[in-house]
């Protein structure tokens, strides 16, 4: 539904017939940590999340992953060789 307090004219999943259900009956705005994302909306109240209702929890636990401006580090893991397997593979090849 189309929300009526805050976000006045964007759609909203918390939006009901007899306003909004998130916890507190309202949204709450975007943290410092959120600076630079993408989902971030200007409205007459203030600067919210198009994602999530309260974005100071998706930072409590680390980054949010929702988050466009976060690239998440790239970790390539070595496989583990089995050495017993290996040696026999080393003698076929012979």
């Amino acid at each position: 539904m189309v929300c009526q307090t805050l976000k006045a004219g964007a759609d909203c999943a918390f939006m009901t017939k007899s306003g909004c259900g998130y916890n507190g009956g309202q949204c709450h705005q975007v943290v410092e940590q959120c600076e630079g994302c993408a989902r971030i909306v200007e409205f007459p109240a203030g600067r919210f999340c198009m994602s999530y209702p309260n974005p100071s929890i998706k930072w409590k636990t680390g980054h949010c992953n929702f988050a466009t401006h976060v690239k998440a580090p790239v970790t390539t893991a070595q496989a583990k060789i089995n050495p017993l397997k290996a040696s026999k593979r080393a003698t076929k090849r012979k």
